[in-house]
């Protein structure tokens, strides 16, 4: 019988020893280290060119800078193209750039060139099935030049000004822009009507021309005459867009300045 308060004997233990430790077991104290005598130099030699590229960089951040200032005292400011966004091409902010008042208004004029852009384009598919149907090479290569000629040229001739007119209150630009939207208005009246003057007969989808070829082809026709009523409401768009800027431009005072800018620059060229 045993006792409880007794120790168990080593012999009943069923705890195996551990192994002995080898004789140099002082971990790792004692290991010696390879450095390689050449890596301290790299590092110099790293840190040496991190430092030249540095200091590369900052010039070349002072030189922007310094161009940046120069621009600006020049009054030139620098566009970034951020639109449309999945190929930028322009630049358009229209909600951080025009003032809160007329951005309504700079909204609508960027639609009558969105209109533009689409009347243009459904007058190339148009004339594509017109000349698809025997009318012709030549009217389907001037549809051509007219969208690819008339797209580009809205936004530089009258876009453009407007915008850079609502963003700096430029009587100048605003003058401009009256100018070449009377021309952008009286092109889209004449497509909507397109006689056989000036443009090569059905090479634009007027009524005349949607009259003359729904008769022998009534697919074309149809092109023909959604095409009218694209400029139809482009024309309309436009004439109201150029209302509404008048207005402002006539309530705000730029008219008379534009006519004071007018006559100083009349007087400059005459002396």
């Amino acid at each position: 019988m045993t006792n409880p308060g007794s120790v168990p004997s080593a012999t009943n233990s069923r705890l195996s020893p551990l192994p002995p430790e080898p004789v140099d077991f002082n971990y790792d104290r004692g290991a010696t280290v390879d450095i390689p005598l050449d890596s301290s130099k790299d590092l110099k030699k790293k840190e040496k060119e991190l430092q030249a590229k540095e200091t590369e960089l900052k010039k070349r951040e002072q030189d922007i800078k310094r161009r940046e200032d120069a621009a600006a005292r020049a009054g030139i400011v620098i566009e970034e193209k951020n639109w449309p966004p999945f190929l930028p091409i322009i630049h358009h902010d229209i909600a951080n750039e025009i003032p809160i008042h007329l951005q309504r208004l700079q909204y609508a004029a960027f639609t009558t060139l969105l209109g533009l852009v689409v009347c243009l384009f459904w007058n190339v598919i148009a004339v594509t099935t017109a000349w698809i149907k025997g009318e012709g090479v030549k009217i389907w290569f001037l549809a051509v030049i007219y969208f690819i000629s008339g797209v580009p040229g809205a936004y530089v001739m009258w876009y453009r000004p407007l915008y850079r007119a609502m963003r700096t209150d430029s009587a100048l630009k605003f003058g401009w822009f009256f100018l070449c939207y009377c021309f952008h208005i009286g092109f889209c009246l004449f497509a909507a009507v397109a006689p056989p003057i000036f443009f090569k007969g059905k090479s634009l989808t007027g009524i005349l021309p949607a009259i003359d070829v729904i008769s022998g082809h009534a697919l074309v026709g149809i092109f023909y005459f959604i095409g009218f009523g694209f400029f139809c409401v482009e024309s309309l768009m436009s004439v109201w867009v150029i209302q509404q800027v008048y207005m402002y431009f006539r309530g705000s005072g730029k008219a008379a300045q534009m006519q004071k800018e007018a006559t100083r620059g009349a007087m400059r060229a005459a002396i």
